[in-house]
């Protein structure tokens, strides 16, 4: 498995357990609302009616089209959050910085998304690769991103970086889970940077 962080790039400011952190749920967005329509548009346009999807580090609000999807399932760190998100079929709640894997078959979903969460990421290596792991050949993922982040949990690498640099790490995830990177989006359609990459498999 190839390791994307090393150990001082993977330090977070609170060491403590996210588990700890993510133990009261905040139903809030992330970001404006430009940047979440930009988002729903950047799905729609890379999923289909009847797709299997995995929206991995969710919470209340999903942010996907209309579409009707044959199921939708997220994953997060809170259940409350998860629980009040209407867009999701199931969910699991699961700490990927304590175990890197993910309760799913192989080829047990045709997207996976992640929004606005890689950053809190401290073994991408291992998780991108079981992201391809229940993807479906020819499966998408997109990895969207902004300049907004709880610092003192997210990696030492992404705090240190420039948005720029942080589309290059994502890259490198992708790599080292198997994925070719078929787009690199970097806009700004509101007030905050809109920065996606999208990968395919092979």
């Amino acid at each position: 498995m190839t390791t994307v962080l090393s150990d001082r790039d993977r330090r977070k400011r609170d060491d403590r357990p996210d588990g700890t952190f993510y133990a009261d749920p905040r139903f809030v967005t992330h970001a404006d609302d430009a940047f979440l329509d930009r988002l729903t548009a950047l799905y729609a346009s890379v999923t289909d009616p009847g797709d299997r999807v995995l929206d991995a580090m969710s919470s209340w609000v999903s942010h996907l089209p209309d579409t009707e999807y044959d199921r939708v399932v997220g994953h997060g760190l809170n259940e409350a959050e998860l629980a009040a998100n209407d867009r999701l079929d199931e969910y699991v709640v699961r700490d990927l910085n304590d175990a890197q894997s993910l309760p799913f078959a192989d080829d047990a979903f045709d997207a996976v998304c992640c929004a606005l969460s890689v950053q809190y990421l401290q073994y991408p290596g291992p998780v991108f690769a079981e992201f391809a792991r229940v993807l479906a050949p020819g499966g998408t993922l997109v990895v969207s991103f902004s300049n907004r982040m709880f610092p003192t949990k997210a990696v030492r690498a992404w705090r240190a970086a420039s948005m720029d640099e942080r589309a290059d790490l994502v890259e490198r995830y992708l790599a080292a889970g198997g994925f070719a990177v078929a787009d690199r989006i970097a806009e700004r359609p509101g007030e905050d940077p809109f920065f996606a990459v999208v990968g395919t498999l092979p």
